[in-house]
């Protein structure tokens, strides 16, 4: 995936927007441009288990998907499992997996912008109240 596939801009703005809420996001490296690199040696086994792993340790799950992968497919498939919260965010117009839309507990945003997509995440966190939040970070 190169970087002209991805809305960086709306990364950046979901990232501040979770993390000003008091959310950690263990996958903060995917918004890096040489993300692949920060994985460092670390085999596709390893990488598997840490990702799942945090799915699993989660209280939901907020991902951009305007772009296909494989990874986050397998990612939402577990946090819905899991019974978390799941929040598929993508631009307005592109074209996104019906079948990953479709799903039962999906909730899904077309966002025009970078501000729309930081006001759907922060819409989705206040409407799943049981989430640790800053509440002052939603005023």
């Amino acid at each position: 995936m190169t970087s002209a596939d991805r809305d960086a801009r709306a990364i950046g703005a979901v990232l501040a927007a979770i993390e000003a809420l008091g959310h950690e996001v263990p996958t903060r490296h995917v918004a890096d441009p040489l993300g692949r690199e920060v994985e460092g040696s670390a085999t596709d086994a390893e990488i598997a288990r840490r990702d799942l792993a945090w799915v699993a340790g989660s209280d939901a799950l907020v991902a951009e998907v305007s772009t296909p992968s494989h990874g986050v497919g397998v990612e939402v498939s577990a946090a819905l499992r899991g019974g978390l919260p799941v929040l598929l965010l993508h631009r307005r117009g592109v074209l996104v997996s019906r079948l990953l839309l479709g799903l039962d507990g999906v909730e899904a945003v077309a966002y025009a912008d970078a501000a729309e997509a930081a006001l759907a995440v922060h819409l989705f966190l206040a409407r799943h109240a049981h989430l640790p939040t800053r509440p002052e970070a939603l005023a």
